[in-house]
């Protein structure tokens, strides 16, 4: 019986209906009482009927503000929307399992466990993102170093490169033969010389 609803509710299914409000991962009580196969009327009514179970951190009402932005990032057709008088309650983790508990029915006993369990992978993958996130902070930090050294290097060899006293003209290195080197102390004049 536990693969036939493993089969109907997938974990992608539960993640598509988890948000991030006031920085908590949460679920629509609309969302919820679909998992939990029972009215979203039903589901408020016992939330009520049992309020001090729900702390704030188990459970509460989006702000008409909050309830816009949720709309506008679903995106899905106004029929889920267009029915509510009041504004909708969320759940968070804990106030997802404790609203199975109130209802005390044995498919929101049942779901609840794929509920938590979807909690539980959402926040080992924001773990593992926080931890990747750390290396490439690292690997940035290493590779800038090593961007300034090499950066150090490159105008150390192009130093090496260009030619020092650029302007200056060079006095020739080799030998020279007798008759060019008196040419050169007499200007290219020959001097004649008496018997």
């Amino acid at each position: 019986m536990m693969r036939k609803e493993r089969a109907l509710i997938s974990e992608s299914h539960i993640f598509n209906v988890i948000f991030v409000v006031r920085g908590s991962k949460v679920i629509l009580d609309s969302d919820l009482a679909e998992l939990y196969g029972v009215e979203t009327r039903r589901l408020n009514e016992q939330v009520r009927r049992n309020i001090e179970k729900f702390p704030e951190d188990f459970m509460f009402q989006l702000t008409n503000d909050e309830f816009q932005n949720l709309k506008s990032q679903i995106a899905t057709s106004s029929s889920k929307w267009g029915g509510r008088r009041k504004l909708p309650l969320v759940f968070t983790e804990h106030g997802a399992l404790q609203a199975a508990n109130v209802l005390n029915s044995s498919q929101a006993n049942k779901m609840s466990v794929f509920i938590v369990r979807a909690f539980i992978r959402l926040r080992e993958m924001v773990l593992t993102n926080e931890k990747l996130a750390r290396k490439v902070a690292q690997l940035e930090r290493r590779v800038s170093d090593h961007d300034e050294v090499l950066i150090d290097l490159v105008h150390e060899i192009r130093k090496l490169i260009e030619a020092p006293n650029a302007g200056v003209q060079k006095k020739k290195l080799g030998f020279i033969n007798s008759v060019q080197n008196e040419k050169r102390r007499t200007n290219g004049f020959t001097r004649t010389r008496a018997k």
